[in-house]
């Protein structure tokens, strides 16, 4: 023995290199910079499926959003809360009725009409039988937004005009008065109510869903205490809640009008719009699951097949790097790598042209474009997923490879 220590740096055999993370992406870019059209095929393949995913989330959704909005404009979200007729005494709502049902939480809107029990004429000489099925009610200031109306020609009472002798015309009771439009400049028309002469302001707009206030002429509150003797009861509560608790705000109605007898409040049912806007909600969510579904296997699948042939490609490059001490988590690390470039550059792509074909589709549509940031988000968190996944078993197939063998790949 000379001394020398037989553990010499030699006798420990090659020491092995770490490679940084940035060391290992642009080891993966390199096989992407030497191959621009296939890794531009591949990218372009995982951008169809990303944009697909989106267009096929989207476009429905958009489709869905429109005809949402249009089951809603038919009062989905409405009730209507009455006195039992024919009761004796009759039944009085409290004057603040509207204002009592404003309380309950998921109560966003709420108004009130009152008739009067007075009829209208449109002159002192016609006959009161044109009137017929005509009704004059006290309407609060806020009754069009309680019932989704809208004024076809001039203005709704307001708190400037509704202590005044003025009314608003029902679209059907405008007809059958003999109004159309109201002119522009010169002076508005009049009706009499109760042998006093009322002053025209508006003319409400087709309201299907509510052919009572279509039928009626509507005078302010104040002004029909003060003009016509009313005595301040409503008579029809109009209520707007919230769609997913519209059953519970009907439950709990009739007692937050009449608590001391609520069985002799009626409260209309929701409609069967809110019925089937609901199983259209349900219907198409279960359709945006299977659509993304079958639009990520497409792009996993196609993923994985352009690894797989890379791998098959490159077996003699493999096998070099493997001869030079490039160890197998090297390898997998960059395949793995090339897997999920590849598909964050088809991600971003295919959300960007999945987005705009949407948007387009949509407008051409007349619908509302629904493109959420988080399905954007989504989709290009999918394309990263779909690219370690499709990339885990090819950059494992790759690193298993032996040196000697890969050399000798022709």
């Amino acid at each position: 023995m000379d001394g020398t220590d037989a553990r010499t740096p030699f006798a420990a055999g090659p020491r092995s290199v770490r490679l940084s993370p940035g060391d290992v992406l642009r080891l993966g870019l390199v096989g992407l910079r030497v191959r621009k059209l296939r890794a531009a095929l591949s990218a372009l393949g995982i951008s169809i499926g990303i944009a697909t995913m989106i267009v096929v989330t989207g476009i429905p959704a958009s489709s869905q959003k429109g005809l949402l909005e249009q089951l809603t404009a038919l009062g989905t979200n409405m009730l209507q809360a009455q006195p039992q007729p024919n009761q004796t005494p009759p039944v009085l709502l409290p004057p603040a009725a509207d204002a009592m049902a404003r309380r309950i939480g998921p109560v966003t809107r709420a108004s009130a009409v009152a008739n009067t029990h007075r009829g209208v004429q449109r002159t002192d000489r016609s006959d009161p039988s044109d009137s017929v099925g005509i009704s004059v009610l006290a309407a609060r200031d806020d009754l069009l937004a309680a019932v989704g109306g809208r004024v076809h020609t001039g203005t709704f009472l307001t708190p400037a005009t509704d202590r005044f002798p003025t009314v608003v015309l029902g679209y059907q009771a405008a007809s059958w008065l003999g109004f159309r439009q109201l002119p522009a400049g010169g002076p508005l028309p009049q009706v009499l109510i109760d042998r006093r002469l009322f002053t025209v302001t508006g003319i409400l707009d087709p309201m299907p869903l509510t052919p009572e206030l279509e039928q009626s002429v509507l005078v302010g509150w104040p002004a029909a205490t003060l003009y016509l003797g009313f005595d301040g009861h409503p008579t029809v509560v109009y209520v707007k809640a919230r769609e997913d608790a519209l059953e519970d705000v009907r439950a709990v109605l009739p007692a937050t009008l009449y608590p001391q007898l609520p069985g002799l409040i009626e409260v209309s049912r929701p409609s069967d719009a809110l019925a089937a806007k609901r199983a259209t909600e349900h219907t198409f969510s279960s359709l945006f699951l299977g659509l993304a579904g079958v639009a990520l296997l497409v792009g996993g699948i196609g993923v994985a097949n352009t690894m797989i042939i890379s791998v098959l490609e490159r077996r003699r490059e493999i096998g070099l790097r493997r001869a030079l001490g490039a160890g197998r988590g090297q390898i997998r690390g960059q395949f793995l790598t090339e897997a999920v470039v590849l598909s964050a550059a088809g991600g971003i792509s295919g959300a960007l042209a999945g987005a705009l074909a949407v948007l387009g589709y949509a407008t051409a549509q007349g619908w509302p474009p629904v493109v959420p940031l988080s399905s954007l988000a989504e989709g290009l968190a999918a394309a990263l997923l779909i690219g370690m996944t499709a990339g885990v078993y090819p950059s494992l197939r790759a690193a298993r490879l032996p040196p000697t063998e890969a050399l000798s790949a022709t």
